[in-house]
C-alpha cells in the first residue's frame, strides 16, 4: 500500500530530525572528530546511505536547519507585507535567528563549531551561500530597485550581522546596533530622482 504524500514526508522529517539529534549528541558527548559517520548511523538506526540521503556530509550534521534558516531570510524579503521596508523586515528576522541560536543550551554547539577547522569552514561556505541567495531576493524584488552591487554588499552585511550580534555580550543591542549601519548603507544606495529635462530653450532652475 503507497503511503499518502504527507504522512511520507512527516517520516521523512522524523528520520531526518533523528539524525541530526542523535549525531549532535554524539559529537558533544565524545568531541565531533572522534565519531564518524557510520557511528552515527548505527546510533540513529538507519543505514549509511539514509543518513547521506538527508545530509551531504558530516559537517551538514551539524547545521541541520541550515536549509530553514536559509528560507527564512528569503521569505523576509518576499513575503513581508506590501509597502513593508526591508531593512525592518530583515532585521525582525536575524533577531529570530539570533534568539534561536543563542538560547539556553546552544553554547556548548557553538564551541565545538568554533574549536573545529572543518566546521568553521563549512560554516563560512554557508554564510556565503545565504548571502547570494538573500541578494538574489533582493535583487528580484521590482519595488526596491537597487544595482546588483548594492543588493549583494547590503545581504552580506544582513548575514554578517548575524554572525556579529551571535557572539556579541548582549546580541539584542548588537542587531540594534548593526541594523542602524545596514539601515544607513541602504538608504545610501537609493537611485537619485532624475530632474526632469527643460524644454528647448529654457534652462532648468538651480
Amino acid at each position: 500500500m503507497t503511503e499518502p504524500p504527507g504522512r511520507r514526508e512527516r517520516k521523512k522529517a522524523a528520520t531526518r530530525q533523528k539524525i541530526a539529534d542523535t549525531a549532535l549528541r554524539l559529537f558533544l558527548e565524545r568531541g565531533y572528530d572522534a565519531v564518524g559517520i557510520r557511528e552515527v548511523a548505527a546510533e540513529a538506526d538507519v543505514a549509511v546511505t539514509t543518513l547521506f540521503a538527508h545530509f551531504a556530509s558530516k559537517e551538514a550534521l551539524v547545521f541541520e536547519q541550515d536549509e530553514d534558516f536559509e528560507q527564512r531570510l528569503m521569505r523576509a524579503v518576499t513575503d513581508r507585507a506590501p509597502h513593508e521596508p526591508l531593512i525592518p523586515a530583515l532585521r525582525r528576522e536575524i533577531l529570530a535567528l539570533v534568539r534561536h541560536c543563542t538560547a539556553e543550551g546552544a553554547a556548548p554547539i557553538w564551541h565545538m563549531i568554533d574549536t573545529s577547522p572543518a566546521l568553521r569552514e563549512h560554516e563560512e561556505s554557508m554564510r556565503l551561500r545565504h548571502a547570494e541567495s538573500l541578494a538574489t531576493a533582493i535583487a528580484a524584488d521590482p519595488d526596491l530597485s537597487r544595482s546588483a552591487t548594492a543588493c549583494r554588499t547590503i545581504a552580506r552585511f544582513v548575514i554578517d550581522a548575524y554572525s556579529l550580534s551571535r557572539e556579541a555580550a548582549d546580541p539584542e543591542a548588537a542587531v540594534d546596533e548593526t541594523f542602524q549601519m545596514i539601515e544607513a548603507a541602504w538608504n545610501v544606495t537609493r537611485p537619485p530622482r532624475l530632474t526632469p529635462r527643460a524644454p528647448e530653450g529654457q534652462t532648468q532652475a538651480n
